[in-house]
């Protein structure tokens, strides 16, 4: 299935969003102690308490396993979206709930973008973290304007600001672009922060018009001419 991110602007609008479906990022690794674990199991107990759906990136290991588990068990339906090459031979575990196979990485992250209301992020690797970028320089484009919130837990997401504040003082990143993130370090305040965030992108970048051509697309001919 193909996500026109186009079509996702168009259809959140400026009115005030009621969350349904959070899509989260996380590691597939369990962490060095046992706290990034109960953080994810927390959230997905909390996703389930305020009867929220999760989307996440499929299988069962690590906090990926154990946030999905969690807000299944407790009344949330999941979804996990997976690209076809990671599910086959079993190297990421079964599923837990619905599962949706897709053909590539970008076409995962196009799907979690389509179906969600929001994203948060619990720690974790380079998967993680290309995904909490991804999704951030989208809004920084103004291709959306879901909320992005990090769980901060155990401080794990400190760094990553000082590299944010770094590139603001090198100019490489405005201010208003710092502030695309929300970070706590409960599920709990972490969702009541996301839900009265409102991301003011750079005046320059909301000018920008993603359905320029869209009515008039042109096939590229990549006939090579000796």
């Amino acid at each position: 299935m193909h996500v026109d991110l186009v079509r996702v602007l168009d259809m959140e609008g400026t009115s005030t969003r009621q969350f349904r479906n959070i899509c989260v990022f996380c590691g597939s690794q369990p962490g060095k102690n046992g706290d990034f674990v109960d953080a994810a199991n927390n959230l997905g107990k909390v996703l389930a308490e305020r009867k929220l759906h999760l989307i996440y990136g499929g299988g069962s290991l690590g906090l990926m396993g154990c946030v999905s588990t969690a807000a299944l068990v407790g009344g949330s339906q999941v979804l996990g979206i997976i690209p076809q090459a990671l599910a086959r031979g079993n190297l990421t575990g079964k599923t837990v709930g619905e599962v949706q196979h897709v053909f590539s990485m970008h076409e995962r992250i196009t799907n979690m973008l389509s179906h969600a209301d929001a994203f948060i992020a619990l720690p974790g690797g380079l998967g993680t973290l290309e995904e909490i970028f991804q999704i951030a320089s989208w809004a920084h484009l103004n291709l959306h304007k879901k909320p992005i919130g990090l769980l901060n837990v155990n401080n794990f997401f400190d760094e990553l600001f000082l590299f944010l504040d770094k590139a603001v003082e090198c100019q490489f990143i405005s201010q208003a672009t710092q502030k695309i993130f929300v970070s706590a370090s409960t599920a709990n305040e972490l969702l009541d922060k996301l839900k009265t965030f409102v991301y003011e992108p750079d005046a320059a970048l909301t000018q920008i018009d993603w359905t320029v051509g869209e009515s008039k697309k042109r096939k590229l001919n990549l006939t090579l001419r000796l």
